[in-house]
This record gives structure tokens, sequence and C-alpha cells, in this order.
């Protein structure tokens, strides 16, 4: 990393006034950090120069690892069992600490690494019931034994790894933050799954409506959060009819709905967690292959969420994006078919209050009877300071998160999750069934293993096939059922039943000659079973469909294109209507430069463009003024979705809420837009007095920051790159595309990648970012899918893993 030198002579002035190897809370023993021999700079090295032999302990038979000139290890194993396990070996090697990292944020373990800065963090995650639902996901991953010998064959090659390392060569992040890795267990994987559904299924709303509901009453609610909004461009195509099914839906109870009120409730996940994919089937690729995309949207980190890696075995050959910690390939292909996932953005949690019948918590009211709860006593180790005891209640609900205890004030009252994450399922089958499918009997068949997070798998194949499912486990509701807080003592509030898999939404083939997901709503109205509006996009979909629908054929660079896209049609819906719609005689002679500024704008969020920042700055300070309802109260709301904001400020320009509280007049949304151009002006103004240039680029100013935020000089700053949410590119300040990979169907297929990071977690690599300004770039690695062990162009290291003799 180019700014490692500058944190060490940091380090080293740190050294002289705090002590050589003492440590003082949360800083580490410098002495040791910069000891030559054991210290940091021992992790400055080639991952190239090993030795070409290693022998690893159990394995069956030779395991060959060729490295290309990117360090993207293509792993030719004789069976499963020794490929897995060298997969466990070689993910340890380039990305330990990060993949055990993660694994501790999910059980709420952080605070015994960095103190009881993390407690909060710690005790959230407890209350969660991470731990439990990934306690239930083994429950299930251990009723398949071939799973099972694959997660104990992976945890052996990482403990086989990690066993080997002295402390001179532990990552670097051990050595700063002063603690060693711990053995890696299977429980460690189902961490790392549970930590990824609640990254894509941890959100919700319930309690921030409820308090909507019961401040503004339903008629309001029903406006500002519909179920559809007035524009819906489905995941599946409105052509596909459901009449054939028999469809059994619940009947929706009598009675209101608890009537409380929230002031704090936990953190959500980044709202913008989601993705982009789509295929083309025969009639519309240019070479009648079927043709992929894919490109996930999540937090811009290092080391990178994805490693890229090619798993071979004699009845397989897979290539794509891992997790590390997980088995197999999560995004990938292989000779015969390719895969994607975005998030399909389904609400599957909530909540029940739930009335103890004393203090004590140990029975609480059900169905007119009392029930036992259970007591977890959670022992949150902190660092240099004494264990802190949480006592979480559990009703056959789920956790009750919320009590006097923790963002609570009632003795006898409490708030249960309930949460398809905590059911427990065997996700990791999916992944690897999906790895050796064939055809998309195969991958259906794969599907059916999985239950959360709710994904829009896509799929083609070599045949020409080309599908859509949105996959997971969904409750079959009422309608209705989770926009606000229900009443944990009746059972007609409980989930009564499941969509059944076969059920679930899904296209083959369409008429349309494509498949594509952008997080929208996954049907039209006809689909039967309730589908709450649970923050949709809008945008990204319509650009992506009209895109497909424009011309006949299409190629690879067609979807490099795409992938790249910077059209803003937020900004296009809106723009025109506030030119129009805005009193500009009230504008000071520099506000109506930037006005004519805007006005010139394609609606192309392109870095070197003013349009864009001028845009950005403006509708944030107008969804300020528009939401201040919300802002500083005492109650946890959450401001609807901005599709519906520009449908209330297009249709509703004097409603109440276009009026500000903070001043006598009564405003509408000509006033908003006036008023809120001035403050993005002002803003701007003080921008370029202290940056020079707003153009795009620069004011978005996108990072990929490292996995401890407190570490920038391991991070990368000031990206080059376009886009936005909302837009196709969906890159933000610090959360965008994190692996874009596009599919030819060929024989065998052709394949293109990159993602924001490198392969090394090492920030002492040449490897551990080495992708990052070709992706901002919009540029692809075109990937080196081996059909043979043996092929050495493109390969500048191969290595042998060999059993004991």
């Amino acid at each position: 990393m180019k700014n490692l030198k500058f944190l060490l002579s940091l380090l080293l002035v740190l050294a002289v006034f705090f002590g050589l190897n003492t440590k003082f809370g949360s800083i580490p023993p410098i002495g040791k950090f910069l000891d030559p021999v054991h210290g940091a700079w021992q992790n400055e090295h080639s991952e190239t120069g090993e030795d070409k032999e290693l022998v690893l302990e159990g394995l069956n038979e030779a395991v060959s690892i060729s490295y290309d000139a990117q360090l993207i290890p293509h792993i030719f194993a004789q069976n499963d069992t020794d490929l897995y396990k060298a997969q466990g070996y070689i993910t340890a090697k380039h990305r330990l600490w990060q993949m055990e990292f993660q694994t501790h944020a999910a059980a709420g373990r952080v605070s015994e690494i960095v103190g009881d800065a993390a407690l909060e963090f710690d005790r959230a995650q407890r209350r969660k019931g991470m731990v439990f639902g990934a306690e239930n996901s083994l429950i299930k991953m251990q009723e398949d034994p071939e799973t099972m010998s694959f997660l104990e064959a992976y945890k052996e090659g990482v403990n086989a790894y990690i066993d080997q390392l002295k402390p001179k060569d532990y990552p670097v992040e051990y050595k700063l933050l002063d603690y060693s890795p711990e053995p890696w267990t299977i429980k460690k994987t189902a961490l790392l799954l549970m930590y990824m559904t609640d990254m894509l299924a941890g959100g919700d709303s319930d309690l921030e409506y409820t308090n909507f509901l019961n401040t503004y009453g339903k008629e309001r609610f029903d406006l500002f959060y519909p179920d559809f909004f007035d524009i819906v461009d489905p995941v599946i195509p409105k052509e596909v009819g459901w009449d054939h099914w028999q469809v059994t839906l619940n009947e929706v109870p009598t009675g209101s709905l608890p009537q409380d009120y929230f002031v704090e409730t936990m953190e959500k996940p980044h709202p913008d967690n989601g993705s982009n994919n789509w295929a083309v089937g025969p009639q519309k690729s240019y070479s009648g292959n079927a043709i992929l995309a894919n490109d996930p949207h999540l937090g811009l980190k290092l080391p990178s969420i994805w490693f890229a890696m090619q798993l071979a075995t004699p009845s397989k050959n897979t290539y794509g994006a891992t997790l590390p910690g997980a088995l197999g390939i999560i995004i990938g292909f292989n000779n015969d078919i390719s895969w994607g996932v975005t998030n399909a953005t389904r609400d599957v949690k909530d909540w029940y209050k739930i009335q103890f019948s004393d203090a004590t918590r140990t029975k609480y009211h059900y169905d007119g009877q009392l029930k036992d709860s259970d007591k977890r006593i959670e022992a949150i180790r902190v660092r240099n300071k004494a264990t802190v005891y949480d006592t979480v209640i559990y009703t056959h609900h789920g956790p009750v998160s919320y009590d006097v205890s923790f963002k609570g004030n009632e003795q006898k009252v409490g708030y249960a999750m309930k949460w398809v994450g905590h059911i427990g399922g065997n996700n990791q089958r999916t992944f690897l069934d999906l790895n050796k499918a064939k055809n998309y009997e195969d991958y259906t068949l794969a599907l059916t293993y999985y239950v959360a997070p709710a994904q829009n798998f896509i799929f083609s194949s070599k045949d020409g096939d080309i599908a859509l499912w949105i996959q997971g486990k969904f409750p079959n509701k009422w309608k209705g059922q989770g926009k606000f807080l229900l009443d944990g003592s009746r059972p007609d509030h409980e989930w009564q039943n499941f969509i059944p898999q076969e059920y679930n939404a899904q296209v083959k083939n369409p008429s349309q000659g494509f498949v594509s997901s952008a997080n929208q709503h996954p049907t039209d109205e006809s689909y039967p079973y309730y589908v709450f509006n649970d923050g949709y996009e809008t945008y990204r979909n319509r650009v992506i469909n009209d895109f497909f629908r424009s011309k006949e054929k299409f190629n690879v660079q067609d979807f490099k294109d795409l992938h790249n896209n910077n059209y803003n049609l937020m900004a296009a819906e809106l723009l025109p209507h506030m030119f129009l719609n805005m009193d500009t005689s009230l504008l000071s002679a520099t506000e109506k430069q930037f006005l004519e500024e805007i006005k010139t704008w394609d609606f192309f969020n392109d870095i070197e463009k003013s349009g864009p920042s001028i845009w950005e700055a403006w509708w944030q300070k107008l969804k300020v003024l528009l939401w201040d309802e919300f802002e500083g109260g005492e109650l946890a709301m959450d401001p609807p979705f901005n599709y519906q904001a520009i449908y209330l400020l297009k249709n509703y320009p004097e409603d109440d809420f276009m009026d500000l509280k903070s001043t006598p007049e009564k405003e509408t949304a000509k006033e908003l837009f006036v008023i809120s151009f001035k403050e993005a002006v002002n803003d701007l103004e003080k921008w370029k007095q202290e940056n020079g240039s707003y153009n795009w680029g620069a004011y978005k100013a996108t990072f990929v920051g490292h996995l401890l935020q407190a570490l920038p000089a391991f991070s990368r700053f000031n990206l080059p790159i376009g886009g936005n949410k909302s837009v196709v590119n969906a890159t933000s300040k610090d959360h965008g595309p994190s692996w874009r990979m596009i599919v030819e169907m060929s024989t065998p297929p052709k394949a293109w990648g990159i993602y924001p990071g490198g392969q090394s977690g090492n920030p002492g690599s040449k490897y551990y970012d080495d992708f990052i300004d070709r992706w901002a770039a919009g540029d692809y690695l075109e990937l080196n899918f081996m059909q043979d062990k043996n092929q050495t162009e493109g390969i500048i290291f191969t290595q042998t893993l060999s059993p004991s003799k």
C-alpha cells in the first residue's frame, strides 16, 4: 500500500511519546509493532515468492494451485474434500484477518478486540440474535452429511494455515490491535453467512411506521407509503400469469394494532445495499449465446468483501467471486451455467409486543395463558475491562431485542423480533450445488435449500436458457401484516404459514428475450400473495429494462456500458418540474448562474460535469426541508422513499408536509424549491472556496475504506468514478458495485470481472488495491478460465499442496 510508510512514520513518532513496548488503552505496543523482524515490516513481502510445494495434512491427493498476474488462484483438486480444504487454506493465506474479524462483528465480539467503544454494537448484535440464527443454520447444515464434510475440510484448511503462522507472520491488523487469530470453526462460517443475511435482510421500519401511523393516521400513511408506486416495472415481467396457481391466503384478523411509540431503534443496514443483474437469451445476443451480468452494491471496503478464485475437480470447473469464510463460488459460472444475485428487499422481519406477567419476565401472555420465556445470558468480554453480562429474553417469536435494559423503559413490556434469518437454513448447500449445476433443473433444485437473505437469483446456460427466481423463505402474510408492531399475545398475529417454494415469483425464457432485477418490486399487483413495499428501487430498473427494449441485439460491450451507465433518471424526472415551478425572481445573480448551469446538464452523472453536484446538493437540501417533521423529534420515523417523495412534490404541492415547522408562513413545494436551491448554492460556493472545482468526481469523492474505519492509511480516497445511488452505476461516496461480472455462455465461457480492491488482504502488498483504478475507470479483467491445470498462459506461479508422506 502506497501510504504504509507514512503510517509507520506516524507510529514511530507516537512511540517516542508513549513508550516503545507499553500498551496504553487502544494504542498498540509500538515497539513490537515496528520490530523489523516480527512487526509490520514482516508483512511487506511477495505473495508469489514461496516454496513451490507445501504439505497440507489430511489431503487425499495433491492439489495444484496456479496464480495469474492478478494473484487469482486457480485450484485444481482430484476430489471435493481436497478442493474445499485447499480453498480454506488459500483463502486464509490471503484474507485471514478479514474473514475472522467479520465473524467477530457478526457474533457481537468486537469489544474483545477494541474495548468498550464497541460495547453498544456488540449488545445490539446479541439482541438481534445473530449467534442464535447461526446456531439454527448450523443445525440445518448438520442434517446434510456431505455439506458438513466439506465444511469440516474447509475448517481444517484454514486452521492448517493458522497453525503454521508465527506472530511475526500475523496480518498487520493483528499487530496493530495486538491480538492473535483463533482457530476457525464451522460455526464461524455460519456466522459469516448471518453477517450477510443481516446486511441484506436485516432492515425494517415496522416501529418507525407504527410511530407515523399513531401520529398521523391510516389515510396519511397509505398516501406516503403505498404498497405499489404508480410506476411499476417489476422483476418478473407483467406477461407472467399466476391464474393457474391454487393459492390459499390468510384472512386479516379483526382488532386494532398496539398503539406504542418508539424513541430510538437499532441501527439499520445501509439502505442502498442492493444490486443489478440481467441476462439476454439467444434471440437478443449478438452471438446466439446467452450473456449474463451482475454487480452487487455493497459498502466499499478494504480488504474487499469478495475474493476471486477458480475451483476445479474432474467433475466440475467453477470460477467467480467467493466470500472469505464460506465454501465455493457465490457469484460465478462453470462450463454449463452462470448465475448471480441481487437483493430481493422482501419484508421478512416483524416485531411483536410482549406483555410479561411481572418484572421477572419469566412468563408472558399468549393466547389467554402464560407462556414460559427463556433467558440467554450474553457474556460480552471487553478488552482491559470487566466482562459485561446482558440478559436477553427469548420468546417463541424470537429474541426480545428491546426491553427495560435496552432502548425500552417499561418493566413488564418488551418487543420481540420475528425474523426469517433466525429460522436457519443450509444456504451453503445452495452454492455448492450451483457450483456443479449443469442446467435449469439443477439450478432450481439448488435454490430449494436457500432461506435468507431473499435474493433474485438470475441464471443463464450454454443451452440458451435464461431465468430469474425470487428465492427465500417468505411468510404468507395477511394484507398489511408486518407494516406495524404486532400483538405478541395473539395467535392470529403469528406467521400462519409460508409461501410454497414452487409459488415464489419466477420466470424462464420470457418472450421479451431478457430478464433483469435491480431491487425493484418483484411483481405487479396480479401476484396473489401479499408483498409489502419495503423500499423497492424505482429508477435503475427502468433504465436497465428500457435499454434492453431499445434494440434487437446486444454484445459484451453493451453490457459493460450498461454497468457504467451514469444516467440519472430521478433527476431527469424531477428537475424539469422544479424549473417550471419555482419563482426565479427570488434568486440572486450568483444563484441564477448556478440555475443556468444545471439547466444545461444532460442528466448524466459523469465525473467532469458540475450538473450532478448541483443536483445532489439541491436534492439533499430539499429532502431535509420536505421531511423536517421527522428531524429532531422525539419519535423515530422513516421518511417516505424518494420516488414517493417526488410523487408528492408533483401531485400534492400544497400538502401540509410542505410547510416548514420553523416559519410562521405557509410554504408549498414551490417555496421549498427556491429555499433549498439557495441553501445548496451557498454550500457549493463554500465548497468552491475550499476545494476549487465542484465537478462531480471531486464533489462526490468516492473512497474505499479499510474495515477498521480508523485506518485511513489503509484506504483509498478521491476515486474518479461517476454514478450515484439510483443510477445504474450505483457508486456513491462509500458504497457501490462490489463485483462486476459479465459471462458469455460460449464453449468454453468467456468472462470479465473486476472489483474495487485486490486479492491480498495485506496493505503492504501490490495486490492489495491494484484493481481499484481499473474499476473506477470502468475497465474489466478478462478472466482466465483455465480448462486444464497444465495451462501456462497467463500464469506467473504454480504451487502444489501435497498430502503428508
